[in-house]
């Protein structure tokens, strides 16, 4: 009854404790709770609000935060009674471990102005664990020589609980021949032991079965248990036993690997297999220990395998058996402790313990921007952490409590010199070898509408082809603004201008949003070849301020014009045209000479001849280059009086374009050739004719050293551009199609055979492009330029200062828009 009594009072205190165990002090600015673990979700924990002196109208307005420096939300705040309660299942033995104190630190933060509160919870033990073995089978060879007292060790049992609830004994089923002890080793543990109280005979009993319990010293107590198989051997009478039972050695956790640990030594007194000795770690040595160690088993010298982590693991338990080789197998036992020494080895951290908000400019100092707290994993000195502050007027750190800072302002702030500041914090512990690790706080700077858009760069040139169609887009242009917010966003605009005396507005128009530049319609660069749009940003500050820049777009040539027959002349009217030729003509007489020109520019202006159908092909040939009309062999008797020549005329340009000529040819007796020093000249060529052609040869080549010369400054200068100069071209081919128009006259030629054509380009580059076109001179033997359609008034004495720097030996004279070497 006396028993069933106290039991009754003993239960009556623990719900008086269970109910009224919360308790709360304040001391240093510092409020403590103490709680049980695995307390439901919802239960109360203290009464926040007043414990540090908050209304519960403060608690709302100033927005009261918790965090846990553990990670997970362990608490939380009812704001309607100023209550910390329980939000989520707390494990002590998750969160500490072993470790006889648990303490959960909390900072609880409130906002206008900023201040910080630190809560520790410590967490108390209840007996939720029951003990429990490594293995839950354990199997021992003892040789029936074993004399009495002999010892076995055996695995401790864990339990996860602490204090009073942690492993307190063990008891063993009943057996004659065993009995168990507890050994106390260091750190005040104790391991249980098998002791043989009484010899055993394997020819009576050959396997013993005990029932190994740990208990706990919880109320109700938990207990856990292990099967022992005692397998009784025979022969081998000796067991290797070690120098010491216990070895301790001190190791420094930045040890590298492969260093020597320490060296267990075990003595056989049995001979030869029964005398040798194996080591080996024991059979239930945890893979977290096989990991980090490793035993030479001739030896028994234990290496450091892996890397160590004081933080992590400070002592390590190594059970080592040695083996010998006799049968049955005897093995004795000794334990090595491994202590690990903390080095300097973790960098400290930096935690924000509030996001820093944007600063106004006119802030005065002393504002607080952030709250900063410091932490370092080491011990001792090692884990002791000062912050400091790059070199920056601007801001400082103040001190709170327990490496806790306050980033506040300390100087002028000006955003229109620094419109964020990036601050680096450096934290140093104080270990015998200082580490450091650094945070950078980005901290944004509020604006007023003091800065106008500014466009990229001043100017921006388009290149476009001709023909492309309307709404492609020609080019972007972008601007940008100092400030931000509202006053950083920009619109763009074209303003009004005239093109051709039409407003720019109906050629182009640009999206107000990205500053991208789309053609009303195609562009003829026949018409027109280049223009300039004033394009205006403007952001939408109060009030609003803008810039301009300015946009030239340069069409680009493209093949659209077919070659235009101008001589013979009947031929260009679209009739046929008459020639005679005298029956006695002999090969390679000149018949007549087709004579075209094309609209377009550069290769698309290149023209070619083909004989594309004749009333007899054997007689006559065509010049692909010069377009003369020659024959090709004697006049028969047989042939036809009338022969019909159609020839073709193609340009050079993709896709070609092409046009055709049609000449009849009436061969007639008796016609004598027109001029007959012509025909003195082509059987005995003159000195003058000689002098011609070496003129045409030098002028060829000078003409194409000029030309490559071009081509390559036209290069660098388009590389440089897509880089720097803003040129705005669709594609790759339109900008290699271009010719930028300068002062400085360009010549092109083709050099793939005799010279049919010169093109000579010239102008400002705001003005209308000046060209001159030239083809070989019609019906001449000799090596004229003609230059036809000149595109402007540009003065014909440039195109001969050019040609004459290329042939200085020749005579160049100007007549009725023809340039003759003379």
């Amino acid at each position: 009854m006396t028993k069933r009594n106290g039991y009754r009072d003993w239960r009556w205190l623990v719900l008086w404790w269970q109910h009224f165990f919360i308790l709360w002090s304040t001391t240093d600015g510092q409020t403590r709770y103490n709680i049980q673990e695995e307390l439901k979700r919802g239960s109360v924990v203290g009464n926040l609000a007043k414990d540090l002196g908050l209304s519960l109208a403060e608690i709302f307005d100033r927005k009261l935060t918790v965090a846990s420096e553990a990670g997970k939300q362990y608490f939380t705040v009812d704001a309607g009674k100023g209550e910390l309660v329980v939000n989520d299942r707390i494990d002590r033995e998750a969160l500490c471990g072993q470790s006889a104190s648990c303490v959960l630190p909390l900072q609880v933060v409130i906002e206008d102005p900023l201040q910080l509160f630190r809560v520790e919870i410590q967490i108390q033990d209840i007996n939720d664990n029951s003990p429990r073995f490594p293995s839950s089978d354990v199997l021992l060879d003892v040789s029936e020589s074993t004399v009495i007292g002999a010892h076995f060790p055996l695995e401790s049992a864990v339990d996860l609980d602490v204090g009073i609830n942690s492993l307190k004994s063990y008891t063993l089923s009943k057996d004659e021949c065993f009995s168990i002890r507890l050994k106390e080793v260091a750190g005040g543990r104790k391991v249980p032991e098998l002791i043989l109280s009484k010899l055993i005979d394997r020819e009576k009993k050959a396997v013993h079965k005990l029932l190994l319990t740990a208990l706990d010293g919880g109320n109700p107590v938990r207990s856990g248990t292990a099967q022992i198989t005692v397998n009784v051997l025979d022969i081998n009478d000796n067991i290797p036993a070690f120098e010491k039972t216990l070895y301790k050695v001190s190791v420094a956790e930045n040890a590298a690997e492969g260093a020597l640990i320490v060296q267990t030594k075990a003595t056989d007194s049995d001979e030869n297999q029964n005398g040798e000795i194996e080591y080996s770690f024991g059979a239930h040595t945890s893979e977290s220990v096989l990991s980090v160690f490793s035993i030479d088993p001739t030896s028994g010298k234990i290496f450091l395998k892996g890397k160590l982590d004081f933080e992590t693991d400070a002592n390590f338990e190594l059970d080592v058996s040695a083996k010998d080789k006799g049968s049955p197998r005897m093995e004795g036992h000794c334990i090595v402790h491994v202590e690990v020494l903390d080095v300097n080895d973790n960098a400290p951290e930096i935690i924000l313990t509030s996001r820093p908000k944007p600063v106004s400019e006119d802030s005065p100092n002393g504002t607080v921007v952030a709250l900063i707290s410091a932490r370092d994993h080491d011990s001792g000195d090692n884990g002791k952490v000062q912050l400091q502050l790059a070199k920056n007027n601007n801001f400082a750190l103040k001190p709170s409590f327990s490496q806790n800072y306050a980033l506040v302002t300390n100087g002028v702030l000006d955003r229109e010199k620094d419109s964020e500041y990036n601050i680096e914090i450096t934290a140093t512990d104080m270990g015998s070898n200082p580490l450091s690790s650094k945070k950078t706080i980005h901290i944004s700077v509020t604006d007023v509408n003091d800065n106008p858009p500014i466009f990229n760069q001043p100017s921006y040139n388009v290149y476009v082809k001709e023909n492309k169609l309307p709404g492609s887009i020609l080019c972007s242009v972008s601007a940008t603004d100092l400030d931000s917010g509202e006053n950083a966003k920009i619109s763009y605009s074209i303003l009004d201008s005239k093109v051709q005396d039409v407003s720019v507005s109906s050629y182009v128009y640009i999206n107000s949003d990205n500053g991208s530049i789309y053609s009303m319609h195609s562009f003829d660069y026949e018409k027109l070849k280049v223009f300039q749009i004033q394009v205006q940003a403007k952001d939408q500050g109060s009030p609003s301020l803008s810039s301009n820049a300015t946009v030239h777009v340069f069409i680009l040539d493209q093949n659209d014009n077919t070659p235009a027959v101008i001589y013979p002349s009947s031929a260009a009217l679209g009739s046929l045209s008459h020639q005679r030729m005298p029956r006695s003509a002999k090969a390679g007489h000149l018949v007549t000479k087709v004579t075209a020109v094309d609209a377009d520019s550069g290769h698309n202006a290149w023209i070619s001849y083909r004989l594309a159908e004749a009333t007899d092909a054997s007689l006559f040939t065509v010049n692909q280059y010069t377009g003369e009309v020659r024959t090709k062999r004697a006049v028969y008797e047989q042939d036809d009086s009338s022969q019909r020549l159609l020839i073709e005329i193609k340009d050079d340009g993709q896709p070609v374009q092409s046009a055709t000529a049609t000449v009849s040819i009436l061969l007639e007796d008796g016609l004598h050739e027109p001029i007959l020093d012509l025909r003195h000249k082509m059987s005995e060529p003159s000195k003058k004719t000689g002098r011609i052609t070496l003129y045409l040869i030098l002028s060829l080549a000078s003409v194409s050293v000029l030309s490559l010369v071009t081509f390559l400054v036209l290069a660098v200068k388009c590389i440089r551009g897509s880089r720097s100069s803003g040129s705005c071209c669709m594609r790759r081919s339109d900008c290699d199609d271009y010719k930028n128009p300068n002062r400085n006259l360009q010549i092109q030629l083709n050099t793939d055979g005799p010279i049919k054509y010169v093109e000579v380009l010239g102008g400002d580059m705001m003005s209308q492009s000046q060209s001159f076109r030239s083809c070989m001179s019609p019906m001449s033997e000799y090596s004229d330029f003609t230059l036809i359609k000149p595109s402007s008034t540009t003065d014909f004495k440039e195109v001969i200062s050019v040609l004459d720097a290329s042939l200085p030996d020749s005579t160049w004279t100007f007549e009725s828009q023809q340039v003759s070497i003379a």
